[in-house]
Formats: C-alpha cells, sequence, structure tokens
C-alpha cells in the first residue's frame, strides 16, 4: 500500500512540474511584454492562456524530421536525457514535512547535485549527433559552461551542509525552523543562485544557444517533441533551481499562518519570476567572460565562504 502511494505521489508530482513548466513559457511571456511595455501573447484565449495550447498542437504536429546525417539513435535519445535527467531532480524535494517522492534519502544533496551533472550528456550527445558545426560548438559550450558551473554550485552548498551536519534535504529545512540560511550563508546563496541560472542555460549565462553566434545552438537540427523535450526541460530546470534555492537557503515550508504548502511554492514562485526578469534585464556576456567571471571570481568565493563558514563553527563552538 505504501509503495502504490509513493507512485501515485511520484505521478502527480511529476505530471504538475511538466504542466507548469508548459504553463511558464506564457508566464514568461506576458511578464516580459509586461516589464518590456509590450502586450505579449493576448489573442488566443482569456489574455491569450490559450497560447500554450496552440504551442504545444503546434508541436506534436510538426513535422519529426531527423537529419539524414546525424547519429539517429543517439540524436533521438539526447533530449529523453535531459529531460529524464531534471525530472529525476524533483524525487527528493521536500514540498511540505509529509509531501515528496522521497522525503527520508540521507544523499538528496547528492543526488540532486549528480541529476543536474548528469543532464550535460544529453546537451553534448544533442550536439555530437547532430553532426553540425553549430550544434557542436554549443554541445560544447554547455559542457565547460556547466562543468565549471557545477563545482562551484557543490562548494556553495557545502556550507549549508557543515551548518547542518547532513544531505538529507527535510533535516536542512528543519534546521531553517528559528533562522533561515539565508542569513548565515548570504554568500553562499548567492553563489548558489548564479550557479543555478548558469546550470539552467538562462539569460546572462545562455551561451550555449546563443541566437547571433550559433543559431539554436546544441538544439539548431531539432524540431517537432524532441526540440519540445528541450525547451520543456529548461522550464522544469527553472523551477527545479528555483525550489532548491528555497529549500537550502530560504526554510522551505516554513512560515507562519498559511499551510506549508503554500509558503513553498510562494517561496519558489518568487524565484521563478526572478529568473524572468533576469532574461528581461541582462545582456549576454562574451563566452571568454563567462569562463573568467566563473574561475576567476566564483572559485575564491566559495573557496573564502567555506573558510569563514568553518572559522565560524569552530569559534563558536
Amino acid at each position: 500500500m505504501t509503495i502504490v502511494l509513493t507512485l501515485l505521489e511520484a505521478i502527480f508530482i511529476l505530471l504538475s512540474i511538466v504542466i507548469a513548466a508548459a504553463t511558464l513559457t506564457w508566464v514568461e511571456r506576458r511578464l516580459l511584454g509586461f516589464w518590456q511595455d509590450r502586450l505579449g501573447p493576448n489573442r488566443v484565449g482569456w489574455e491569450g492562456t490559450l497560447q500554450i495550447v496552440a504551442d504545444m498542437v503546434k508541436i506534436f504536429f510538426k513535422q519529426d524530421w531527423t537529419p539524414p546525417f546525424a547519429d539517429k539513435i543517439i540524436f533521438t535519445i539526447a533530449p529523453a536525457i535531459v529531460m529524464a535527467t531534471v525530472l529525476m531532480g524533483f524525487a527528493v524535494i521536500p514540498f511540505t514535512t509529509h509531501f515528496g517522492i522521497d522525503l527520508n534519502l540521507n544523499i538528496g544533496l547528492l543526488f540532486f547535485l549528480g541529476m543536474t551533472s548528469l543532464s550535460v550528456y544529453g546537451v553534448v550527445l544533442a550536439g555530437w549527433a547532430s553532426n553540425s558545426k553549430f550544434s557542436l560548438l554549443g554541445g560544447m559550450r554547455a559542457a565547460a559552461q556547466m562543468i565549471s558551473y557545477e563545482v562551484f554550485m557543490g562548494l556553495a552548498v557545502t556550507g549549508v551542509v557543515m551548518l547542518t551536519g547532513s544531505f538529507n534535504l527535510t533535516d536542512i529545512v528543519q534546521a531553517q525552523t528559528h533562522l533561515w540560511f539565508v542569513v548565515p550563508q548570504f554568500l553562499g546563496f548567492v553563489l548558489f543562485l548564479i550557479a543555478g541560472i548558469a546550470e539552467a542555460h538562462r539569460l546572462p549565462f545562455d551561451l550555449p544557444e546563443g541566437e547571433n553566434e550559433l543559431g539554436a545552438g546544441f538544439h539548431t537540427e531539432y524540431s517537432s517533441m524532441k526540440f519540445g523535450m528541450f525547451f520543456v526541460g529548461e522550464y522544469a530546470g527553472i523551477i527545479l533551481i528555483s525550489m532548491m534555492t528555497v529549500v537550502l537557503y530560504f526554510g522551505g515550508w516554513n512560515g507562519p499562518i498559511f499551510p506549508p504548502v503554500v509558503w513553498f511554492l510562494f517561496k519558489s514562485t518568487g524565484f521563478i519570476i526572478f529568473f524572468i526578469l533576469l532574461r528581461a534585464a541582462l545582456p549576454r556576456p562574451r563566452y571568454d567572460q563567462l569562463m573568467a567571471y566563473g574561475w576567476k571570481l566564483m572559485l575564491p568565493l566559495s573557496l573564502l565562504n567555506l573558510a569563514v563558514t568553518g572559522a565560524a563553527m569552530l569559534a563558536w563552538s
């Protein structure tokens, strides 16, 4: 009975995430229109809400074309890897004390980092299997960017692990009952958020898909549902990074008066809107600037955060 309930819970969560990621495509365009003083989608349905349905119909019925020069098997598998690894990351997210797929995994944080790391294989394989120079360059950019910023993400969350003494995400949330970790770990929070933006390939760090340089980057040759999986996977990645930021630094479901799940979704929505605002506000840097920014600035700051956290814990003890 417990296995059946867990399975139903997992299906409900994953379906909700996919629907939320699809809805986010409309939300993003509406918010960008508002911030940039234009309309955005408003023709199909009330306030353009049926634009999501129109986009899905287009993706479903568009010709699913595989280039004759591509490696067909790997070309087909690559988007599924991206989609699967992102959705697997939600397996360890504790939405409330009793709601989540696996609330008691003692390596939950490591599992999350592992899933975000594995998603790079889908991107690299997509670029390589397309047998296109633009796609290959986009895949190589994505690999270097994700591997680099994964290092800083891991170092940033180490401060939280040191304060909590656990990799279990439920324990991390419960440790923030009286004080959110964003206060003692503000530098770690900033570093984690920047690394998360790079992991999700969002502006200003969407260099693997730089339209003015590489066409569409690693998914230039993709169409129909294969492209749709990359598309939905990116928006699901935004939701995943936002929820993980809330879990690690903003107390998860902790909050007064309202039910815990309301607090969790409210905080996560705030970070999702912040991701969208970055797209409206910031320009894209050069690729060499992106890499230099990571290794010359974020790495020293990550190590400094670890040193200061260790020294403070030693002094406190």
